[in-house]
């Protein structure tokens, strides 16, 4: 029987997720990047236990946790220090099955890579769809271009995977007439530094009209984020270290620290955008959009790149190669778009939050914080509730059970 045909445009993790989950479902698979080599833009990111239990239908979910680095506690806190509120990791592990990992975003593309048949991922390979086929039986296959340094061709796929990012072109070349995703009112930056000589908690911290958070890797290094409530398109003339100096630096420690000692140009500053509307429909033809691509969303849940792992494995469950194409592409909408938006929403709604600047507005913030973590330590986790106790659609088994079969995604999400 002929094998059927998958190509992924954009080679970030949703992609190669959803190039490994079709890989284990018997797809020939080709990732098209247009970078020159997989070099991961960001710098760290956290998987939380949704995206780490869809990896494990991959066998990937414990290579992931090995890269927790050793901590037990995060903390809310306000730039002066003070803490508002204090998250054990063991509570999460009670509610939610495990903690959220945060790892370099270069270990986890290369985890996934690792996992790829030799040869699967095409680098300097940009790529436009110049036809989306028609996924009926018998139907014309889908057409994708590609540009690259051999020069121009074309082609051919039973599938193809739309994972081009938040301005994603194949997006645009589905639904022309669908708004763009829209800016969210804030900016974010993004370093690795080495750790500073002085213990410090995981934490985030809010203040007026921005947040900064610091979380430890498990090399040694530390993860860093921050963001403010600017204008779009700004860039500092004398350099996004020195912005973050005036807007964070006399900010309690170690945030002093880590920007004395980050390298300048290793500091990464990017708008955030999130989705003006719901899409039509998460495929069209013989196409199925995935992550930033179709749902783009603030950071402030922590669920972009796992709501498109979550992604890559329902519709690689759903689109067996002796499956109808059509109905499972139907079906991926149906299960993947009101899932994906609520917690684009949630996100949203806390985005909002962070820009607030006004010192009342800023009081006001800090006690709605403060008090219900005294009364309940473990009401902050509640705003993950229906977002990392998501299970994949497939069996698989937590870290240490291996076996035990999981039930399907939470019934509000069905």
């Amino acid at each position: 029987m002929r094998q059927h045909t998958a190509l992924v445009i954009g080679g970030g993790i949703g992609g190669l997720t959803a190039a490994l989950a079709l890989d284990r479902r018997g797809w020939s698979v080709t990732v098209l990047e247009r970078a020159a080599a997989l070099e991961p833009v960001g710098a760290g990111i956290g998987l939380a236990p949704n995206a780490q239990r869809a990896l494990d239908t991959l066998g990937a979910g414990d290579g992931i946790r090995a890269l927790a680095p050793a901590q037990t506690a995060a903390e809310l806190r306000l730039p002066g220090g003070r803490r508002l509120a204090r998250m054990d990791q063991a509570a999460a592990v009670r509610r939610y099955g495990g903690p959220v990992v945060v790892a370099h975003r270069a270990e986890v593309v290369a985890l996934l890579v690792g996992r790829l048949p030799e040869g699967a991922v095409r680098t300097a390979a940009a790529a436009t769809l110049a036809d989306p086929g028609d996924a009926r039986p018998d139907g014309r296959p889908a057409r994708v271009r590609i540009h690259g340094a051999a020069g121009a061709e074309e082609l051919t796929a039973d599938l193809v995977v739309a994972a081009d990012g938040i301005h994603s072109a194949v997006r645009r070349a589905l639904f022309p007439g669908h708004p763009e995703p829209r800016y969210a009112g804030f900016t974010a930056w993004r370093l690795i530094a080495p750790a500073p000589d002085r213990p410090f908690a995981a934490h985030e911290t809010w203040g007026p009209g921005g947040v900064w958070g610091t979380q430890p890797l498990h090399d040694g290094r530390v993860y860093a984020y921050a963001t403010a409530a600017v204008p779009p398109g700004g860039r500092a003339p004398d350099g996004e270290r020195a912005e973050l100096l005036r807007r964070f630096g006399s900010w309690h420690h170690p945030i002093p620290d880590l920007l004395a000692a980050v390298d300048p140009a290793a500091v990464l500053r990017n708008d955030v955008y999130t989705a003006a509307a719901a899409p039509p429909a998460f495929h069209r033809g013989r196409v199925a959009l995935l992550g930033d691509a179709v749902h783009p969303m603030t950071p402030n849940l922590g669920q972009g790149g796992c709501q498109a792992i979550e992604d890559a494995v329902v519709l690689a469950h759903l689109a067996a190669p002796d499956a109808g194409l059509a109905a499972a592409l139907t079906a991926y909408t149906r299960q993947r778009l009101p899932r994906t938006m609520d917690v684009v929403r949630r996100a949203e709604r806390i985005g909002r939050l962070t820009t607030w600047r006004s010192r009342p507005a800023c009081t006001l913030r800090a006690a709605l914080m403060a008090v219900p973590a005294r009364l309940a330590p473990d009401l902050a986790l509640r705003t993950m509730d229906g977002i990392a106790d998501w299970r994949p659609p497939a069996d698989t088994y937590a870290s240490g059970t291996q076996g035990t079969p999981n039930a399907a995604q939470p019934k509000e999400h069905e």
